[in-house]
């Protein structure tokens, strides 16, 4: 069963990823909406009155089997890959787009309207036993016996939406030495589609003869959830483009506030500029005509089989669920038509600092507010950056440090231009030895 495809597909239609969107720009002295987009007090900062933005696009992935040699390599054996060892597999993968979008200061006031076009696409806690049985049959031994006991939620899972931001920010007190203030933004969501398989506190056998493998001895509570494109095929990277789809059907918001202690001597200049925000408080509802969202529980009884081969070739959720539910082995729970599906919700804290003339650091973390194993919620990872810059007025070069709770140590490399920028959040680390992630990232904006 190509469960691995339905995040697989979004890997190789960007060919490129990392684990921090926009990481070390988001936080550049060069203010701009990238900023907001972390942090939505920042827009009192825009570093001219009006700023507008083109294309900003960001595609990342973090995850802890699959090296970035693998990826350049061109080697499509993705599944026995990610099924190697010993420890659950974890993949993050992720595409943000950041289209037309306009922001504008007015006085001691900033608003902005901005859009988005995003993917989410994760493996959490797959057991290696459990997917190499139902992925890559060629590589199971020939007479084995795995016994399977695990007491969370193992998920395969892909979201694709839009957004539609209103943003508004107000300075709160400035007395030329400390300034502060606060902002906010209310999202406008449109839910594009989702995919969703699980199998929480899954105890079973899994029986190889002569490279064929059978479960026996099965219990687990099992879901399947699909909605838009991505319930007919998850191989097809086409099917991740569906944004707007579903319409206006959920609503998220992010709240931030902002400190900078400035420079006496420099008005336009800081000492430190630090943020705190919570973001993606939310969610929204897929209603498209093709829904479905089925809880069963599954037993096999000792002595009795399924043949797990059967699931070698299925391209859709759909073609799973008919197989398990023909075996006779499932017992439905719940079942759904419409359904909620929960934002990825995290605190966002930062503070960038001024060294010495041009010269500035930046400590950056991010901390998710929600666990990743409920079938509803669209998962996020833990992360802390530190990245030292130089940053003059048109040229800036930075470098991120970055360690997530998924792929580990990252180091990077970024450069901008004016409004024009481009990076990556792993090359460094990349060169110097074989990491489980890479990415890429650019855009342009200007200010008038």
């Amino acid at each position: 069963m190509r469960i691995t495809l339905l995040c697989v597909s979004v890997l190789m239609c960007t060919g490129v990823f990392a684990q921090e969107h926009f990481s070390g720009i988001n936080t550049s002295r060069r203010v701009g909406l990238l900023n907001a987009s972390l942090n939505p007090a920042e827009l009192v900062n825009l570093s001219k009155t009006c700023e507008v933005n083109i294309l900003n696009f960001s595609a990342n992935v973090s995850n802890n089997k699959i090296t970035f040699g693998d990826l350049v390599s061109g080697s499509d054996d993705f599944e026995s890959k990610l099924f190697s060892g010993n420890e659950p597999v974890n993949l993050r993968a992720d595409i943000d787009i950041m289209g037309p979008a306009f922001g504008i200061k007015i006085n001691k006031w900033a608003f902005a309207i901005t859009s988005a076009a995003k993917v989410k696409a994760n493996i959490v806690d797959v057991d290696v036993n459990l997917g190499n049985a139902v992925t890559s049959s060629n590589v199971n031994p020939l007479i084995g016996t795995s016994i399977i006991n695990t007491n969370y939620n193992q998920r395969a899972a892909a979201t694709t939406w839009g957004e539609i931001s209103l943003s508004a920010a107000r300075e709160l007190y400035n007395d030329n030495v400390n300034k502060l203030s606060a902002g906010v933004t209310f999202n406008l969501l449109f839910p594009g589609s989702f995919a969703n398989m699980s199998a929480d506190r899954f105890r079973g056998n899994i029986v190889t003869v002569n490279g064929d493998s059978s479960l026996t001895d099965t219990q687990a509570n099992l879901n399947f959830a699909y909605s838009g494109s991505l319930a007919n095929d998850f191989t097809d990277t086409g099917n991740y483009s569906e944004f707007f789809a579903g319409g206006l059907n959920g609503f998220s918001t992010d709240i931030g506030v902002n400190y900078q202690w400035l420079d006496p001597t420099d008005s336009k200049q800081y000492k430190i500029n630090a943020g705190l925000s919570v973001k993606n408080l939310g969610s929204m509802t897929f209603k498209d005509n093709n829904n479905s969202s089925n809880n069963y529980r599954l037993n096999i009884p000792e002595g009795e089989y399924l043949d797990l081969d059967q699931f070698q070739n299925v391209t859709n959720i759909e073609e799973i669920e008919d197989i398990l539910v023909n075996s006779g082995f499932l017992t439905t729970l719940s079942s759904n038509r419409d359904f909620k599906v929960q934002m990825p919700a995290l605190l966002a804290a930062y503070a960038d600092v001024r060294l010495y003339r041009r010269w500035y650091v930046t400590g950056y973390l991010q901390q998710e507010l929600k666990k990743d194993d409920a079938n509803d919620q669209i998962a996020q990872q833990n992360l802390y950056t530190i990245t030292p810059r130089y940053s003059a007025s048109f040229f800036e070069a930075y470098v991120p440090l970055s360690v997530s709770d998924i792929a580990g140590f990252t180091a990077g490399l970024g450069f901008r231009l004016g409004g024009f920028f481009i990076g990556s959040g792993s090359i460094l680390s990349a060169g110097v030895s074989d990491t489980q992630q890479a990415d890429f990232y650019m855009g342009f904006r200007f200010g008038i």
